[in-house]
């Protein structure tokens, strides 16, 4: 690798300024503050380029439609705005509209905002994948956010445009999702019988679970350098060691160092993309996932109740 990002054999990676430096911002900042929170004491410096620009400035656009739509709703008072964050919201056109661009004040700036939202997103994803590419890493955090994005997609474009209508997508707000994840549940016949939403939630604990196992085993092992990983999968008797015999005796198998995050980044990518399948089948093919259900025999049939006789008087 060292011969691939052109490092001198004289000197070692960390001596090297990796990758090029213009559109750096700042320079290095030591904050020890942040050791004692389990980070990297160093802040900076902080790489822009194109992409971050793009990304940025979209995210800023759509968080300043977002807030002053909002702000707009409750006359410019701040305090009401505070009060009530959580449940004010910016809601797509109604269906009269269907994929019509609406008035501003009648779901146009939801469009707007969405447009913008959408373009920081993917703006970003390639930020990643260069910024990953320029250091010679393997873009697998690039990867890995493609999960999310899908299922953002489904939920926000792919989807209202398959059904042909934008007010399918969920508003802007906190409430305002939580209300479309619930009130589409309940329309399509109960998510919970939906198979790849069952899927989802298996991977989004299953994900939970395989960090915290795997946070914890390195965190009781730190006095022995289990922090080190790639040091230390090539050293006998450390910290790394231990940690895969306590696994091997605790339940008869152990996820390596290197394995162990292949679990994690295929069980927390999956929780995205199963979600975004799920979503996606809702309404375009599958009506009710409860007759679904049925219909597959993953579930009894709705027999009609046993009629109760009542004793002549």
């Amino acid at each position: 690798m060292a011969a691939e990002l052109g490092v001198p054999p004289n000197r070692t990676p960390a001596e090297i300024d990796i990758g090029d430096a213009t559109g750096r911002i700042g320079s290095a900042i030591e904050a020890k503050w942040l050791g004692r929170l389990g980070f990297d004491t160093q802040l900076g410096p902080f790489y822009l380029g194109l992409w971050g620009v793009v990304a940025f400035v979209s995210a800023g656009l759509f968080t300043f439609i977002w807030l002053m739509t909002m702000l707009a709703q409750v006359s410019y008072n701040p305090i009401a705005f505070l009060k009530y964050f959580a449940v004010l919201q910016l809601d797509p056109p109604s269906p009269a509209y269907g994929l019509g661009f609406a008035p501003l004040d009648k779901g146009g700036w939801w469009l707007v905002a969405t447009f913008f939202l959408t373009i920081s997103i993917l703006a970003w994803l390639i930020r990643i994948w260069e910024r990953a590419r320029a250091l010679g890493l393997k873009p697998y955090l690039a990867y890995g956010f493609t999960g999310a994005i899908a299922l953002y997609l489904v939920i926000y474009i792919i989807r209202p445009i398959i059904m042909g209508d934008w007010s399918e997508a969920p508003g802007h707000g906190i409430k305002a999702l939580l209300d479309w994840d619930n009130n589409t549940s309940v329309r399509y016949g109960n998510f919970y019988y939906n198979p790849f939403h069952m899927l989802s939630i298996f991977f989004l604990l299953g994900s939970t679970l395989l960090f915290s196992m795997h946070g914890a085993t390195i965190w009781a092992l730190e006095k022995f350098g289990a922090h080190e990983e790639e040091a230390e999968i090539i050293a006998p008797g450390t910290g790394t060691e231990r940690a895969q015999l306590f696994w091997r005796w605790t339940m008869g198998f152990n996820a390596n160092a290197y394995s162990i995050h292949l679990w994690a980044f295929w069980f927390a990518w999956l929780c995205g993309v199963t979600g975004a399948i799920g979503v996606l089948l809702s309404g375009t093919l599958v009506s009710d996932w409860f007759q679904w259900a049925i219909d597959a025999r993953i579930n009894y049939p709705q027999a009609p109740p046993v009629p109760v006789e009542l004793p002549l008087p």
